[in-house]
């Protein structure tokens, strides 16, 4: 318990056993570009031929990247690897006091913008006016929908096909976080941090905790401080306690337009780096996938999405909860996922479920299959990172950001 109020926060495994670089997020690869915001991250080929159309993740900024890069069986960077993708992952910055004035418009046009023209730009898709293949999770599916957006807005469709995981774009079944987020909280947050300051790490991290006190507090009260014990090496939950701030100006535009305002659905309503957010521009193929028992983005949230986005959609539901359900490797022959192939998506989740297939195991062989398919065909791997003068690596992978502490 010392030990503990020490640190800053409750040990919810033996982190002395983790090291980022050593043993969690140790996929092979480059830092092939940065600035203020993030790194991107390209990755060594696993096979000899890729797909034409490279592919980016862009993860949530609440929290560090190497969710998807756990260990070697668990990664999601890694199997998106041996799918034969040329993969590149937005790393983000672990913000500090130069960055508290950072707005919501700063992380799209520098950073989810930023990425989308770079990638293009290393793999030369720019000048054949190529597409990529682009992934979202979580409030990173928010900012890259939102970008998306925005150079729907200025005439550029970048992206062949998106992936959103545990996404919310459309805020109107926000589950047990309405508890928190009212008109008088996002207004105080907009009074204390609406010009300029940081949301600390850890206050976020409380919050997420006390979503599922049961399991994310007071089992470690008892086991950790009334039964003496040492929790258990766990990569999940040391990711877990690896905290990220938030610039404040950024998270106060976040409340007020998404949870509070739900602005991002009104075509017209919200305007991002001088743009009017319409989502019905974005007429292209998406795979939705969400968690059954998500206590972060519910079920009914994640599947909103297919009532707002006009483009040929597939909908895709996993077993448990926000992480544990989008990070099922099919190896480890876990869980099941619900699918339904007769193309109609309901207005409820209810209705959806109803007519839903369920198939035991990991759902990632049939988003690689849907992916693959709009990913055009194999061109030899590349033999060097970046591209050459303009692009060289920078640092190996995991780069210099993920390793800051909030």
């Amino acid at each position: 318990m010392l030990q503990d109020a020490k640190q800053g926060h409750m040990s919810m495994t033996d982190e002395s056993l983790f090291e980022v670089g050593k043993n969690v997020a140790t996929t092979e690869g480059a830092v092939v570009f940065e600035n203020e915001f993030f790194q991107l991250i390209e990755y060594k080929p696993l096979t000899d031929k890729v797909h034409e159309k490279p592919f980016l993740l862009v993860p949530p900024c609440i929290n560090k990247f190497y969710i998807l890069d756990l260990q070697p069986e668990n990664s999601f960077i890694r199997y998106a690897v041996s799918q034969g993708h040329r993969t590149f992952v937005v790393s983000w910055r672990n913000p500090d006091a130069s960055m508290e004035k950072k707005t919501w418009d700063d992380y799209i046009e520098h950073a989810a913008i930023e990425a989308i023209h770079r990638v293009q730009e290393i793999t030369g898709q720019d000048k054949k006016g190529g597409q990529i293949n682009a992934l979202g999770f979580c409030v990173g599916g928010t900012i890259l929908t939102t970008a998306l957006a925005v150079l729907a807005a200025r005439g550029e469709k970048p992206v062949s096909a998106l992936t959103l995981l545990t996404t919310l774009v459309d805020f109107s079944d926000t589950g047990i976080l309405d508890v928190f987020i009212d008109e008088a909280m996002v207004r105080y947050r907009e009074m204390q941090m609406g010009q300029g300051g940081m949301l600390k790490g850890q206050d976020l991290a409380s919050t997420f905790s006390f979503l599922r006190p049961n399991d994310l507090v007071w089992n470690y009260v008892v086991g950790n401080y009334l039964k003496g014990e040492t929790p258990p090496p766990f990569d999940l939950l040391y990711w877990n306690s690896d905290s990220t701030n938030l610039p404040g100006p950024f998270y106060a535009w976040y409340l007020r337009n998404t949870y509070l305002e739900n602005n991002l659905v009104q075509p017209g309503k919200v305007t991002v780096c001088g743009e009017k957010i319409d989502l019905r521009k974005l007429d292209l193929p998406v795979y939705i996938y969400g968690s059954r028992e998500d206590h972060i983005v519910p079920i009914g949230g994640a599947y909103a999405s297919t009532q707002v986005l006009p483009g040929k959609k597939r909908f895709m539901m996993g077993a448990s909860g926000h992480i544990a359900g989008v990070i099922n490797p099919p190896a480890a022959k876990k869980r099941s996922h619900w699918v339904r192939d007769d193309g109609k998506f309901p207005k409820s989740v209810d209705e959806w479920i109803a007519g839903a297939t369920e198939t035991p195991g990991s759902w990632w062989d049939d988003w690689a299959g849907w992916l693959k398919g709009h990913a055009g065909k194999q061109i030899a791997a590349p033999k060097a990172y970046g591209n050459g003068k303009q692009y060289p690596a920078i640092e190996p992978a995991p780069g210099r950001y993920v390793k800051a502490k909030a």
